[in-house]
Parts: structure tokens; C-alpha cells; sequence
């Protein structure tokens, strides 16, 4: 069944505007996904903070003009559908590969992000990364651990000379000194 140039416009226009914003995508390919395996994968990709569409190749191409994931959608054969996002890339790679690891009827074809694209190989491989959160808590820890061991070493410098002061206190080391 054709669709009119209108709704193809419309089409054109909503996926674009969804695309300006999005700076990762992960393109793929299904055959025999049942709506029931659709309607789950969708809801897996929202939860990441990520939109799912199937896509027409050349509406897809149209759409995708002057955005970071422009290289991704031309040139695109057979079925596809997109997930993108703008926000972390790992995440959205994550639940994708999980997902698609589950279900053979979908396979990756390539993805993008910030404009480099990425063989199947590198965005499972991106799946096995940790995400953004972990690595900057990674480098927070990473930055703070010279400057805790700083302060370790300066707080048990005065600790070992109350201890060995307390000690010859207790067993009157000092006490001889005083009296003479």
C-alpha cells in the first residue's frame, strides 16, 4: 500500500525533529518479529532513554540530513529499524545487544556516535563498556585516591607520636627526666 507525499512529509518531518537532538544510533534488521517481540523491544529501548523506529530507507535518509547520524541512515537496504538516543550511548547498547542476543530474528546492521560509525563488532563490543555513570565514578575515585592516601599518611604521622608519647607516659620514660 503506498503512502501519500503528505503523510510521507509528515513522516519525514517528526522523525527528523526526533533525530536533531539524537547523537547515537543503532541501526538493524528483523525478520519474522512477531508484534509481541516488537511492542517488548520497544518498551526495553524506552526504559534506556532511547526511541525505536522501523524506518523507510529513503524517508530515514531524508530525515536524517544534517544531524550526527546522517552517515548511519544512507545507503540503507531491506528492512531496518533505528534506535537512537541523545543520551548515554552504552546504556541504549546494553539493552539493544542483550535483547538482541535473546531473540535471533533481530540482527545489528551498524550504529553511530557523534558522527563515527561503528561496525557490528564495536557496537557489541560498546555493549560490554561500562556506562557513563560508572566510568566517571571510576575517575572520581581515581582523582581522589592520591589525595586520601595524603591524608592518611599526615593523620597517622601525629597518631604514632601521641601513641609512642602515651607509651612513655605509661611506663614513665619521661617521669626520670622530670624529677632530676
Amino acid at each position: 500500500m503506498a503512502i501519500s507525499r503528505a503523510k510521507k512529509t509528515e513522516k519525514v518531518q517528526l522523525l527528523a525533529k526526533e533525530l536533531e537532538s539524537s547523537t547515537t544510533a543503532i541501526i538493524g534488521t528483523f525478520t519474522k518479529l512477531t508484534v509481541a517481540k516488537d511492542f517488548a523491544l520497544r518498551k526495553v529501548i524506552r526504559e534506556a532513554g532511547g526511541k525505536y523506529r522501523v524506518v523507510k530507507n529513503k524517508l530515514a535518509a531524508v530525515s536524517g540530513q544534517g544531524t550526527q547520524v546522517e552517515a548511519a541512515l544512507q545507503g540503507l537496504k531491506g528492512v531496518n529499524s533505528v534506535a537512537f538516543t541523545a543520551g548515554d550511548p552504552v546504556a541504549l547498547a546494553k539493552v539493544f545487544a542483550k535483547w538482541a542476543s535473546e531473540n535471533a530474528e533481530f540482527q545489528f546492521k551498524l550504529g553511530i556516535i557523534d558522527g563515527k560509525l561503528l561496525t557490528v563488532d564495536e557496537v557489541k563490543a560498546l555493549a560490554t563498556m561500562p556506562g557513563k555513570e560508572e566510568l566517571f565514578s571510576k575517575l572520581l575515585f581515581l582523582i581522589n585516591a592520591p589525595a586520601q592516601r595524603l591524608a592518611t599518611v599526615i593523620n597517622a604521622a601525629g597518631k604514632d607520636l601521641a601513641v609512642v608519647l602515651g607509651q612513655g607516659v605509661e611506663k614513665e620514660k619521661f617521669a626520670g627526666e622530670a624529677a632530676a
